[in-house]
């Protein structure tokens, strides 16, 4: 197809149109990155980016033992971590083993059935934002400027459980186990950044930094050009916090120092990072980091990502703004407060690119 005969809006229709989302491309057997999943040049990152100087050992994320005897310890280690790199690695984090895996293997088994049309799973098909379970390919499939080549099983957990029947046969007593365990994790790591912001452990909490959970459970199809396409497209989250489980495959990196870090899978480890919010109220006390997943063409990949937020709700009145006790005559408050709902509405409307929702809010 040639770029002048190119209609994009038609082209994202009709990927829409099917149901079957990535996976149904890859299974239809297409060989070359359709037009709309292409990273336009600008998006490219400078050859240096990547290079790594003689001598010097690549970077890593910061890796955290909860499970450390010495408290004071691991407190020191969260705001290190949240201040200097948005994002940590924690092990010793009571998660039983047998819940991430079932959780990885219920979430590639559901991807893996056949969609498209009269399917079981285009049933689930929609972006009906008031849904609070769904599946897609790409939420921000007509805001964004490339389609990312990934789909995704959305489920909202918190403050309203879904009803059972609405999440698949297939991982429905599994993912609901798996929630409970990420919920007991959040308020772990709340409680630590909490007291790594010098607050009483209640603090997060207390102003409902945790009343809203989604879960986000992604597929990553083989890329037939991997080099052409992105998984997902830098950005930074608009939540809270996050705690991500990936498999094996990789492709995670952060931005740090000018430069794209992987996030090497580790197992038995979550990926724990700061989301834009929790810096608005730390008033840059802590970092929302910008991170991108790369295609692949090895085999699929597979990540559940659980997002803490404030419940959106179209009536409520909940502002947020640097919190007070960290605000002085010699630490002035950086952001303007905000509804959270305004927030996330701002963060969903950009769609995911490099740029970031947060600095609309900047005084």
């Amino acid at each position: 197809m040639s770029a002048t005969s190119f209609d994009r809006a038609a082209e994202l229709r009709a990927l829409d149109a099917t149901y079957a989302g990535v996976r149904g491309l890859v299974a239809s057997g297409v060989t070359h990155v359709p037009l709309i999943f292409r990273v336009p040049d600008q998006h490219h990152e400078p050859p240096q980016d990547d290079i790594v100087f003689a001598n010097q050992e690549p970077a890593a994320i910061p890796v955290i033992d909860l499970a450390c005897a010495d408290h004071a310890a691991i407190v020191a280690a969260v705001r290190r971590a949240a201040e200097e790199w948005g994002f940590f690695e924690v092990m010793g984090h009571g998660v039983p083993e047998v819940a991430m895996t079932a959780a990885m293997d219920a979430v590639r088994a559901f991807h893996e059935t056949d969609g498209g049309e009269g399917s079981d799973k285009a049933g689930l098909y929609s972006r009906e934002p008031a849904r609070a379970v769904k599946y897609h390919c790409n939420f921000d499939l007509y805001q964004s400027p490339v389609a990312n080549w990934r789909d995704t099983l959305y489920l909202r957990m918190a403050p309203n459980q879904p009803e059972a029947d609405d999440l698949p046969d297939s991982c429905r007593n599994v993912l609901f186990e798996y929630a409970h365990q990420m919920k007991n994790l959040g308020n772990t790591l709340l409680e630590l950044l909490s007291e790594a912001l010098g607050l009483k452990p209640s603090h997060l909490a207390d102003i409902e930094c945790n009343q809203a959970q989604v879960l986000l459970c992604h597929y990553y199809p083989p890329c037939p050009q991997p080099e052409l396409a992105i998984g997902t497209s830098r950005h930074s989250d608009g939540g809270f916090l996050t705690i991500l489980l990936q498999d094996e495959i990789g492709g995670l990196q952060i931005f740090k120092g000018e430069q794209w870090v992987d996030v090497t899978p580790t197992p038995g480890a979550f990926i724990v990072n700061i989301g834009d919010l929790l810096q608005l109220i730390s008033n840059d006390g802590f970092r929302s980091v910008e991170h991108r997943v790369l295609a692949k063409n090895i085999a699929p990949r597979v990540s559940i990502a659980n997002f803490f937020g404030t419940h959106i709700d179209p009536t409520s009145t909940r502002i947020y703004s640097p919190i007070k006790e960290l605000l002085s005559d010699k630490k002035l408050p950086l952001y303007r407060e905000t509804l959270a709902s305004d927030y996330i509405k701002h963060y969903y409307s950009i769609g995911l690119d490099a740029k970031t929702a947060i600095s609309h809010y900047q005084l």
